[in-house]
This record gives structure tokens, sequence and C-alpha cells, in this order.
């Protein structure tokens, strides 16, 4: 099988899977009070815009459940992921405006953890019981061991509090104020990073990127420690199979053992904790933002979750899924391609 028809059977295979996460989400609904699943449906207010029982009738709540199910569904595929009370705004465009917040952090951390924990997983897996690898298996105990709200902590108190390098939050006053407040600033992408540069203000990507420093470093120290671990277990066990060994007696050196044939094979496992990985990030770093004061998704979905603000919750739990079903999607394509042999089965 081609990769092109491997890529269109995996697509195929998501749509059972929404459709299976959509009515497990639709059950849960079932339970709350009708003020609560009537917002779910509508856009706005429901308590401002007519007549309660007029709006259960136009949505069908009255319905079967499947017709309610059909409603909702067509609802969700609008876009309607219902209204937020308390924020007292629509769902889909609270999560709109938090999404860029969160991915800019994932954007900067993500492949600092993901490319330096395979370097450092397969240097110290060819370097195995030599200083390099005491010490990066060290780090990665530590790291993995270190609460993130305690080490963030840690970091807040040495170079914002103490040093005054790097603030929290996620702009200072100043491009907070032109990002809202200036009308020639046009907001392309919702990253501060990127839409500083766009709008010809480098000072702002500047500002933008101190802000990033803390929570990407707090990150990186934390998860890249299961990357490591993960890189450096496969690796040593790509290293004692056969064709490595035919490999080293055809003459290989040991730059084209380790490049060419050990650590492509090695990534397979890697690949999958990486995708995970990414996906939790891009659905709310709860612990982060709050520690570091920054308003992306995670923060939204805590606040939302302490409220017991159901449209939200619901909505960020089908907004999750989305990003995982989709990682997971990725992932698949990305093991065919590292082997080819994945696409036969």
């Amino acid at each position: 099988m081609g990769l092109r028809a491997y890529v269109i059977r995996r697509l195929l295979l998501m749509i059972p899977t929404l459709i299976g996460v959509s009515l497990l989400i639709f059950a849960v609904i079932q339970f709350f009070r009708p003020m609560d699943r009537l917002a779910l449906y509508v856009g706005e207010n429901p308590k401002a815009i007519g007549d309660f029982e007029l709006l259960m009738d136009k949505y069908g709540l009255n319905a079967p459940v499947y017709v309610q199910y059909v409603k909702w569904l067509a609802e969700v595929l609008r876009g309607n992921l219902g209204w937020s009370k308390s924020i007292d705004y629509p769902v889909t465009k609270s999560m709109i405006e938090r999404a860029p917040t969160t991915a800019e952090i994932t954007i900067f951390t993500a492949p600092i953890i993901i490319l330096l924990g395979i370097w450092l997983g397969v240097k110290s897996a060819v370097h195995r019981d030599r200083p390099f690898d005491h010490v990066t298996r060290t780090w990665s105990i530590v790291g993995w061991s270190l609460p993130t709200f305690w080490f963030g902590l840690i970091l807040i108190a040495i170079f914002h509090v103490g040093l005054g390098w790097f603030p929290t939050g996620r702009l200072g006053e100043a491009a907070n104020t032109v990002i809202h407040s200036d009308p020639s600033f046009i907001r392309y992408t919702g990253l501060n990073t990127v839409d500083g540069l766009l709008n010809g203000q480098p000072w702002i990507t500047v500002d933008a990127l101190r802000h990033l420093v803390l929570p990407v470093v707090t990150l990186t120290v934390v998860i890249i420690a299961l990357i490591i671990r993960v890189m450096r277990s496969s690796m040593l066990e790509a290293l004692n199979k056969g064709y490595i060994v035919a490999a080293r007696a055809k003459g290989l050196t040991q730059n084209e053992v380790i490049n060419k044939h050990a650590r492509r094979n090695a990534l397979i496992p890697v690949v999958t904790v990486s995708g995970m990985l990414t996906a939790g990030m891009l659905t709310g770093l709860v612990i982060t933002e709050y520690i570091f004061n920054v308003p992306g998704l995670g923060m939204w979905a805590a606040n939302a979750a302490i409220a017991v603000d159901i449209p939200a919750v619901l909505g960020f739990a089908l907004f999750s899924a989305l990003i995982f079903v989709v990682a997971n999607l990725l992932v698949d394509i990305l093991y065919a391609y590292i082997d080819p042999r994945i696409r036969l089965g």
C-alpha cells in the first residue's frame, strides 16, 4: 500500500472515532439541567433572547434523543459550541481568542523538547555508562521528578523577582497597549512574536520572546526528561539488533550505523510520545499558564471548570478530542514514513 492510500485510509478511520467522541459527550449532556443544555445550542445568552419554552422547542430539546443529537451536532459543525456563562461570551470565540496564546508557547517549546531530547537520548545510548550518559540520565530523573509549579516558582523568584531579567504574563504594558488600542496594529495570526514582525514593530516581538522564556524553560526541563528516557531505551534496543551487527560487519562507520540505521528505527516510540506531548500542550497548559499568568486555553478551561460552566467545559472537551485525533493521524503517517512496513498492516 502506498503512502497516499495509507493516509486516505487513516483519514476515513477518523470519522467513526470523532462520531464516537461526539456521542459520548452528547450522552453526558443528557444529565444536565434544561438551561445548561440550552446554552450548548444557542450562540448568545439564552436568558436574554426570548421565551425559554419556545427556545426549547426551537432547538428540539423536547424532541426524541436522536433528534436532539442531530440538532446539536449540526450546531457543532457550524462552529457553535454554545454560550459560556462564566464570561458571558460564545464558547467558540473564547477559545479562538485564547488558542494562539497556548499555541505560541507550544510552537517555541515542542521543537526544543523533541529535537534536543532525541539528540541527548541518542548520545546517551551511544555513550552508555560513560560520564555523558550518567549526566543525561540524572537530568532525566531529576527533571521528570520536578513538580512544574515548584520549578516555575523557583524560576520566577530568581529571574523575575531577583534579577528582573524575564517578566511573567504575555506582554509588557507598552506592547499590550499597542496591540489592543492602536487601530493600525493588525492581528494577523494572534501570535505576538509573529504579528510584531508583520506589523513592522520588532520590539513587540522581542518583548513577547522575553515573556516566553520562563514558561518555555520550565516546560523544557520537565518534559524533555521523558523524551530522553524513551529515546535512550529505544536506541539501546536498536543497537543490539541483528541488522546493526551486520552493518558493522560490512565496515560501515559508527556515524553511518547510528544515523542511517539505528536512529531511524529507534524513532518510532519517540514519535508516539512526541505527538501526544505536543497535543497535550496545544490543548492547554493549566499549571504553567497559571504560574506565569498567561491567559491561554489551559487557564480558561480551568476557570470554566471551577465555575461549573458546562458549555465551556464540553466545548473544550470537543476541541481536545479533535486535537488528539489529528495528532494520532499525524503520528500514524510518520510511522508509515519511517517504517514503510507499517503500511502493510
